[in-house]
C-alpha cells in the first residue's frame, strides 16, 4: 500500500510541475521513447497510428495555468466576489479557453487538439441540454410525508434508472421531486448525497449510465462488460452511501426549509408531461448513432477520423421540440429555467478549452517509458480518479485507457485490441486495469462540482429554487473529504489494493 501511495504522489508531483522534461520536447521524441515499451510484433502498427500526433509539439507545463486559474475562479468566485462572478463567468470562461486554443493553433501548430475538444464539447452539451430540457417537461409530484425511508427509495430508484437514461437524465428527472418532497426539511446534505448517488455512482452498470463508460463502449468495450465487472463495487458503494445518508436523515427533525406551511398529504404520486418520456427515449436511442460504430451513419471526416453530427442534430432538435410542445403545467410546476444549462454550457466551454494541455501532459507521461513502469491498476484507479474529480471524467477516462493500452503495445483506435484488453488474456492484468479506470472515472466524478456534468446542473437547480449550497471548497471540505474520500479508499482496499 505504501509503495502505491508513493507512486501516486510521484505522478501527481510530475503533473503539478507540468512534466517539464516531457513538455520541453516534441511528441516525436516522446513517441520514439514510448515505442521502446511496445511489443515487437505491434511496433509498426503503433508507429503508423501515431503519425498524426507526431506533427505537433507537446505543450509546455505552464500552459496548464489558464485551467488552474479557471478552477480557482469557479471555487472562489461565488464565495468572495459573487456579483462579479455571476455577471462575468461566461466572458471569463470563453476568454481563457480562447487563449489556450490560439496557443495550440499558432504556437504549437496543433489543430488536431482543438478540433477534438470542440467535437467532444458539442457531444457533451448536446446530450446534457437535450436531457435537461426534455426532463424539465416532466413533473413528478410525490405527495407524501418526507421520511428517511422515502428519501432512500428515491435515491435508490435514481441510482437504478441512471443506468437506463443516464446520470444526467435521472438527475434532471428526480432532483425537483426530491426537493419538493423535502421542502419543509431540506438541507444541503440532501442535494450533496443526491449528487453522490444519482448523478455519479449510480450510473456505473451500463455504457448509457455515464459519459466515460459510453466513450469506452464506442471504443470497443463490450456493452455488458460494465454490468459484469462493476456490479459488486456499485452495490458496495451504494450500500455505504445510502446507509450514511439514512443516518443523517433520521437525525434531521427540523421542520423548516423552502416552506413553513403545515402540509397535508394525499399519499399520491402525480405525473404530468408523460409525452416527454418519448423525447427522452429519442435522446437515448440517438446516443448509439455513432459513425465510428455504424458505418452507415453520416459523419464529418477530418484527419483520418469520423466525427458524429447526426446524433447531435437529433439531440438539439429534441431540446427545442420537447420544450416547445411540453406540458405548460409541468414547466410551471418545475419552475423550469434555462439558467442551469446556460451556466453549465459556459463553464464547460472553459473547461474543455483549457484542460487540453493538462490531459496531454498526463497522458503523454503515462504512456512514456517512465510512466509505463508506474502503470498498474492501483495507480490507474487513483490517477484516473483524482483527475476525474477536477477535469471532466469522460476525456480523463479515455486518456488513461489510451495510456494503459499504449504501455503494453495496445492501440485504443483498434476496436479488436480494445475488446482484447477488456476480455483479458492478451494484455497483462488488463481486466483489472480497465475496471480501475471505469470505477474511478464514475465514482470520483462526484469529488467536486465540475467532475461530472450533472453535478453542476443539480447544484444550479437547487440554488435557483433557493437552497443554500456549499461553495466549491465547502463541497470538498464538508462532504467529499469526510464522506466520499473514505468510501473511495474502502472501494480501493476491497476491490483493487490486494487484487
Amino acid at each position: 500500500m505504501k509503495k502505491a501511495l508513493y507512486t501516486i504522489l510521484f505522478i501527481s508531483i510530475l503533473f503539478l510541475m507540468g512534466s517539464p522534461s516531457y513538455g520541453a520536447q516534441s511528441s516525436n521524441s516522446g513517441q520514439a521513447d514510448r515505442q521502446e515499451v511496445v511489443q515487437d510484433e505491434t511496433h509498426d502498427q503503433v508507429e503508423e497510428e501515431h503519425e498524426a500526433d507526431e506533427a505537433h509539439h507537446a505543450p509546455p507545463g505552464w500552459t496548464v495555468i489558464p485551467f488552474v486559474l479557471l478552477l480557482l475562479m469557479i471555487a472562489t468566485g461565488p464565495l468572495f466576489y459573487e456579483h462579479f462572478w455571476h455577471k462575468n463567468y461566461p466572458i471569463i470562461a470563453v476568454v481563457l479557453a480562447v487563449m489556450v486554443v490560439l496557443y495550440y493553433l499558432f504556437a504549437l501548430h496543433n489543430v488536431h487538439g482543438p478540433v477534438h475538444a470542440l467535437a467532444e464539447y458539442v457531444q457533451f452539451i448536446a446530450l446534457l441540454a437535450s436531457l435537461y430540457i426534455a426532463s424539465g417537461g416532466i413533473m413528478i409530484d410525490v405527495d407524501k410525508k418526507a421520511t428517511p425511508l422515502a428519501n432512500l427509495i428515491i435515491l435508490l430508484t435514481g441510482a437504478i434508472i441512471s443506468n437506463l437514461i443516464g446520470t444526467t437524465g435521472a438527475s434532471m428527472l428526480l432532483i425537483r421531486p426530491f426537493i419538493r418532497l423535502n421542502k419543509t426539511r431540506i438541507k444541503a446534505y440532501h442535494i450533496i448525497f443526491f449528487i453522490f448517488i444519482v448523478s455519479n455512482v449510480g450510473g456505473s452498470l451500463t455504457p448509457i449510465g455515464d459519459p466515460p463508460l459510453f466513450l469506452g463502449f464506442l471504443k470497443g468495450v463490450p456493452f455488458f462488460w460494465t454490468l459484469e465487472h462493476n456490479l459488486f463495487p456499485w452495490l458496495f458503494a451504494l450500500a455505504l452511501l445510502l446507509a450514511t445518508f439514512y443516518f443523517f436523515d433520521r437525525r434531521n427533525t427540523s421542520n423548516y426549509g423552502l416552506s413553513d406551511e403545515e402540509p397535508t398529504f394525499t399519499n399520491k404520486i402525480k405525473l404530468v408531461g408523460f409525452r416527454n418520456f418519448v423525447w427522452l427515449g429519442v435522446v437515448i436511442g440517438s446516443v448509439f448513432l455513432d459513425p465510428n460504430v455504424l458505418d452507415w451513419v453520416p459523419a464529418i471526416h477530418y484527419d483520418g477520423q469520423k466525427f458524429s453530427f447526426v446524433r447531435e442534430i437529433i439531440m438539439f432538435s429534441v431540446a427545442f421540440l420537447s420544450f416547445k410542445f411540453a406540458n405548460k403545467g409541468a414547466i410551471a410546476g418545475n419552475e423550469f429555467s434555462f439558467e442551469p444549462i446556460r451556466e453549465v454550457a459556459f463553464i464547460f466551454i472553459g473547461i474543455f478549452g483549457t484542460m487540453m494541455p493538462a490531459l496531454e501532459l498526463v497522458g503523454g507521461f503515462a504512456a512514456s517509458p517512465e510512466g509505463a513502469k508506474l502503470i498498474n491498476h492501483n495507480t490507474l484507479y487513483w490517477g484516473t480518479g483524482i483527475l476525474s474529480g477536477f477535469l471532466d471524467n469522460a476525456p480523463t477516462y479515455i486518456n488513461f485507457l489510451t495510456a494503459a493500452m499504449a504501455s503494453q503495445g495496445g492501440n485504443i483506435n483498434k476496436i479488436s485490441e480494445v475488446v482484447a484488453f477488456a476480455q483479458g488474456g492478451t494484455f497483462h492484468d488488463s481486466v483489472m486495469d480497465l475496471k480501475a479506470i471505469s470505477i474511478a472515472a464514475v465514482f470520483f466524478g462526484a469529488l467536486t462540482y465540475i467532475g461530472n456534468g450533472p453535478n453542476f446542473m443539480v447544484k444550479s437547480i437547487a440554488e435557483q429554487i433557493g437552497i443554500k449550497m456549499p461553495s466549491f471548497f465547502g463541497y470538498i471540505i464538508r462532504f467529499s473529504i469526510p464522506f466520499l474520500l473514505p468510501l473511495l479508499l474502502l472501494v480501493w482496499l476491497v476491490f483493487f489494493a490486494f487484487a
